[in-house]
């Protein structure tokens, strides 16, 4: 009896890990950014550099306001897999060195600039573009793959973006091992066999002024 019940309790706190660590695949939309603060986000930046965490991220009018000017992110708590991630994103006034973001999926491992991750690209004129970070392996067609950089692959579609200072719409579906993007509407990117399915998700400051909103996961069809 007293090995059954010594069993009982391994099994038992097994299961309970398993489920504490288990990604959240949403059933209804959940809403990332509640207008108001940073509740379930984390603030990082480059230990080199010397800026106020609080000054780097802020929120202003119910937006997120990323300052852009060194290296950093702000990063989900929780790790999530199966959705569909929209959020709008538009270029501030203040560029630094250049109108550089991304949106990252799947994120895993320590903090450090930058994470293990699937980099939704947000470079201006070149929004949809993947980035393999860090030896993330993700299958995308070899044709659009950079020439000078290994873990680059180009957008299928170009024009895809609004002028600076207007809203444009990101539409990031993680499927099993499928990563698709859409901007404003138009599917611009896909990519195969991801190594993972799921991870934390990321909003990248690098460079410039940019501001985000309406960041909401919803189930994935």
């Amino acid at each position: 009896m007293t090995r059954f019940f010594v069993c009982a309790l391994g099994l038992i706190a097994g299961l309970t890990l398993a489920v504490a660590t288990a990604a959240d695949a949403p059933k209804d939309t959940v809403k990332l950014f509640n207008g108001k603060d940073f509740t379930g986000w984390k603030k990082f930046a480059d230990p080199n550099a010397k800026i106020d965490l609080d000054k780097l991220w802020t929120v202003q009018d119910g937006i997120i306001v990323c300052e852009g000017s060194v290296n950093g992110y702000l990063i989900t708590e929780k790790e999530y897999e199966d959705y569909v991630l929209e959020l709008q994103w538009r270029w501030g006034k203040k560029v630094t060195s250049q109108r550089n973001s991304g949106v990252f999926v799947h994120v895993s491992g320590p903090d450090k600039i930058w994470p293990k991750a699937v980099e939704a690209q947000l470079l201006i004129n070149h929004a949809g573009d993947f980035w393999l970070v860090s030896g993330f392996k993700l299958d995308v067609d070899k044709a659009r793959k950079d020439k000078n950089n290994d873990i680059h692959y180009t957008r299928m579609k170009d024009n895809v973006e609004k002028p600076i200072g207007e809203w444009n719409q990101y539409k990031i579906t993680c499927k099993g091992d499928i990563i698709t993007l859409n901007i404003n509407g138009q599917d611009v990117n896909v990519g195969k066999n991801a190594e993972s399915r799921k991870g934390k998700i990321l909003l990248q400051s690098e460079g410039a002024e940019i501001h985000f909103r309406d960041v909401v996961l919803k189930p994935v069809k």
